[in-house]
């Protein structure tokens, strides 16, 4: 391939990548895995041959798992100097962008590893799509294999990875710093880069590499810590400490202080409903993770949860980072997990272990004890200047800062940043462990409560699993319901959370009172805490439309009680004063559900996204009650065969908010309505002489959230962002007008029969109403009007041979009792519905892709439907993946109909 394409997309004078000299490995070859967080987050995987770097991007990244393929989209080659590149790619260049190396080390092919031979298998192996070998990385070890996708234009690969000593089921990419800087991509993005270790040092014959940082992710828990944490369970009995807060003197050992500390808890704040103004206290956001306290002598590391579980093994590169900063101290914080943008939110917390999304971070807001020094006993703002000037800036752990006097002020800061609320703390308070005082207040922006789980519903239509959990808090050492909550889980956490009450299941209620429900419950023993956001408390004292948010392990259930509002030890409201501050730089949990909304709503997590799905239990099909939720549940289903013919393309999007009872509208601008994340494309449209703002559908939550607009009907270009006047394939639309199918099947046929002739490649699928679509690839080689042009001869001969029952007349009136062979849908903009998507129409039918086969008399249009298809997918794979393939040669297509 060389390195022009490579020099094409780069202006070199703007970008700190290298221009490549055609250097090569002095020794064995080498491969590295560069992380980019360009527009999107993914790997580049890049393999020596030939004096470049042959380069795949992985979406999702390596996996150590065989039973994981991962896609790998091959790109351009890039030079072997790109295997040194670390560091920032400049805005407004290709792949702009923080890049890190991610791993890096030699490689051989599998059947040798003599250095002639193993050449000579890898260029055969890269030639014929299956490119297998071995890897000797940092993090990535053992056999894998790079398998070209039949069919597609050639770039489409799968990394698999191979059955040896190696595999695991762990997910690698939780491993998040670079194995040569010891950077993260935040720590790039801060402009925090740690001295390198150079790659050509880790060359075979080389000296050894530096040892790395003690907050590498790569070292083991024992290693992090340099010996093994004693459980919190396991420690000695509690014992008074010495000095307890108020008195003066320090304790020789963290021990006692620590064995106050976790025998009561640490200390807790009070609920307020209100914000105030007042000089001596100080505001801190209320942070959404896990309350820990750490205590670190040395290397030596704890880390646990208010109720003494360990979090040791649960967050270990916060457990590293700790242990990196050579102190004896006992820290007070919240554990956090934040995206991409820097906010934080219970639930991706919550999914880490499972999705491994999001970046953990360890927020201390107190110190209770350093170096020998017992500081309970000083007032809170002494503890908190301290803290400021001990900790580091670590990605890991985190100064969390707070604003003096001004509550009323940065609560509203809160409220319009959708925070979960804000923490008044009087600035002179001592820390009391295991107390709930009234010097340290919560105030919340929305209401939460935990809640143990004490039962769950039998679920509704397609749902699975469960429909609801039941859920109570304790009132003098019994159990009261307090609600039931269904939303917040996406299909995993159904499955998850109906696997864990598994084993709990009794045959009685844990109430002592009797429990309406509408769906038979089946009951469990109260043993798990979860937390719900809520709209409010109902004159039954029950919660109204509770939201599940995640699983409260850090909390024992029998301390769950109903979270009422105290009122506030403050002073009176203050006079007006300044402005405050700007708020502290701080993870923002994001908006909950609105409480105004009608309908079943539900918080769901997906590609790292958080998406908020409303009126789920609207009915979109009155006939066949099938709602919007089947709508989402559908397209989540059947995302993994719908992207690839969605991935960059524009969307127009057909809305019928209301179902198809009521007519839909098309919004082709996007407007400000999508969220940051979502992928949008400005493009110049004639008819209106201005920019539109498109969608573009990139993954799986973008199609969620399409959905949850009211989006039945999901209709993309015919091109990509890449290549705009370059359409993939041309179609003919056989739209019949007062006609019988048959004669729709029939005129296809004679579609095939004519394409046939021509040498041309074609796909048929129902258009999901009355009509068929047949597709022919063109791979993106000719631009729109030579695609419409060779278009209407096809559809023109088609008529010729058939033209009692069709037409290629555009006006309806000229075509009635006729099949209308419509050409001109080949144009820029012009959109059809996508493979699989579901139409707007009586029976929730599907545009659905066929074999040739299968188009013959009797075919029915009507059973593919949102019920049947996901079957059908399963059985027969994407019968519409050819179409991205190979496009065809239209010169020589011509001439084959010119001859005959």
């Amino acid at each position: 391939m060389g390195l022009e394409e490579y020099q094409r997309k780069r202006d070199l004078s703007r970008t700190p990548e290298p221009a490549g000299s055609g250097a090569r490995s002095a020794r064995a070859l080498r491969f590295v895995v560069h992380k980019h967080a360009a527009s999107h987050l993914h790997y580049d995987f890049r393999l020596e041959l030939d004096g470049v770097l042959k380069s795949w991007a992985i979406p999702k990244g390596p996996s150590l798992d065989p039973a994981v393929k991962r896609l790998a989209m091959m790109v351009e080659d890039h030079p072997y100097e790109y295997g040194d590149f670390e560091g920032v790619i400049p805005k407004g260049n290709y792949g702009a962008g923080e890049v890190i190396i991610w791993d890096t080390g030699t490689f051989h092919a599998s059947g040798s590893e003599a250095p002639e031979r193993s050449l000579e298998l890898l260029r055969e192996g890269l030639q014929k799509g299956d490119l297998k070998f071995v890897l000797h990385g940092e993090k990535l070890n053992g056999e894998f294999a790079l398998v070209r996708i039949k069919g597609d234009k050639g770039n489409s690969w799968l990394l698999i990875k191979k059955k040896d000593p190696f595999v695991s089921s762990d997910d690698v990419t939780l491993l998040d710093r670079s194995v040569v800087s010891n950077a993260t991509i935040e720590d790039v993005r801060a402009g925090r880069m740690p001295q390198r270790v150079s790659v050509q040092a880790r060359q075979p014959g080389a000296a050894a590499p530096a040892p790395l940082h003690p907050s590498s992710p790569l070292l083991g828990e024992e290693q992090a810590t340099g010996a093994p944490p004693t459980p919190p369970a396991e420690s000695a009995t509690p014992t008074t400490p010495t000095n307890s807060p108020g008195s003066t003197g320090s304790t020789g050992s963290t021990g006692s202080i620590r064995s106050t500390v976790s025998a009561g808890t640490p200390m807790l704040a009070t609920s307020a409903a209100e914000s105030f103004d007042d000089p001596d206290w100080l505001f801190e956001i209320k942070l959404d993770g896990y309350r820990a306290l750490a205590e670190v002598s040395g290397s030596k590391v704890s880390l646990y949860s208010r109720n003494n579980l360990s979090f040791n093994k649960k967050f270990p590169t916060v457990v590293a980072a700790l242990a990196s900063l050579g102190v004896d101290a006992i820290f007070d914080g919240e554990v956090v997990a934040l995206d991409d943008s820097g906010r934080s939110y219970f639930q991706l917390l919550q999914n880490y272990q499972r999705t491994g999304r999001g970046n953990i971070a360890y927020f201390v807001f107190d110190l209770l004890y350093l170096n020998g020094e017992d500081l309970r006993n000083q007032p809170l703002l002494a503890r908190k200047e301290r803290l400021r000037a001990l900790l580091p800036d670590l990605a890991d752990i985190r100064y969390s800062d707070h604003v003096m006097e001004y509550g009323r002020e940065f609560f509203e800061l809160a409220r319009q940043n959708n925070l979960e609320g804000i923490l008044a703390k009087r600035a002179a308070s001592l820390y009391q462990a295991g107390r709930r005082s009234k010097e340290w207040l919560k105030i919340k922006v929305r209401l939460q409560q935990e809640a143990v789980i004490c039962g769950f519903t039998q679920p509704r239509r397609s749902r699975k699993g469960f429909g609801a959990l039941v859920l109570g808090v304790y009132e003098d050492d019994r159990l009261v319901c307090i609600g039931f909550a269904g939303g917040g889980f996406d299909d995993a956490g159904l499955k998850e959370m109906y696997d864990l009450l598994q084993p709990l299941v009794q045959d009685s209620s844990p109430f002592q009172q009797p429990v309406k429900s509408d769906m038979p419950v089946t009951w469990v023993r109260p043993e798990l805490v979860c937390e719900v956001e809520f709209s409010e408390w109902t004159d039954e004292n029950v919660m109204r439309q509770p939201i599940y948010l995640g699983l409260r392990e850090d909390k024992d259930p029998k301390g769950v009680v109903r979270e009422l509002v105290a009122s506030a030890a403050a002073p009176p409201p203050k006079p007006a004063a300044p402005p405050p501050p700007p708020a502290p730089s701080q993870p923002a949990p994001p908006a909950k559900t609105s409480s105004g909304k009608r309908g079943r709503e539900e918080l769901m997590i997906l590609d790292g996204h958080r998406l908020e799905l409303s009126n789920l239990d609207k009915v979109f099909w009155p006939d066949q009650g099938y709602t919007k939720g089947d709508v989402v549940n559908y397209y989540r289903t059947m995302a993994h065969a719908m992207l690839p013919h969605l991935v960059d393309r524009p969307e127009s999007l057909y809305r019928t908010p209301n179902g198809i009872a009521e007519p839909g509208f098309f919004q082709k601008e996007a407007g400000e309505l999508p969220p940051a994340w979502i992928t949008t494309r400005e493009i110049y449209s004639k008819h209106v002489d201005k920019n539109i703002k498109f969608f573009v559908c990139q993954d799986e939550a973008t199609l969620v959230y399409m959905a949850n607009l009211g989006c039945i009907e999901i209709n993309p270009w015919l091109s990509r962002l890449q290549n705009l006047d370059y359409p993939d394939y041309f179609v003919i639309d056989l739209d019949p007008e007062d006609i019988p199918f048959a004669k729709v099947i029939e005129t296809a046929l004679a579609v095939r029969e004519v394409l046939d002739k021509a040498g041309a490649v074609s796909f048929p699928k129902t258009s999901g109403a009355t009509g068929i679509h047949i597709y022919v690839p063109l791979g993106a080689r000719y631009d729109y009007d030579a695609a419409g042009e060779f278009a209407k001869v096809i559809a023109t001969l088609v008529h010729h041979k058939v033209p009692d029952f069709t037409s290629i007349l555009r006006s309806p009136k000229l075509r009635q009792k006729k099949v209308y062979l419509d050409f001109l849908q080949n144009k820029p903009g012009q959109t059809l519905a996508a493979p699989y998507s579901i139409r707007p129409r009586p029976g929730a039918t599907v545009s659905a892709p066929l074999k040739w086969e299968e188009v013959k008399p009797g075919l029915d249009p009507s059973r593919f439907t949102i019920a049947t298809m996901p079957g059908r997918l399963e059985h027969l794979g994407d019968l519409f993946a050819g179409v991205l393939g190979p496009g065809i040669d239209l010169e020589q297509c011509i001439e084959n109909l010119e001859r005959g």
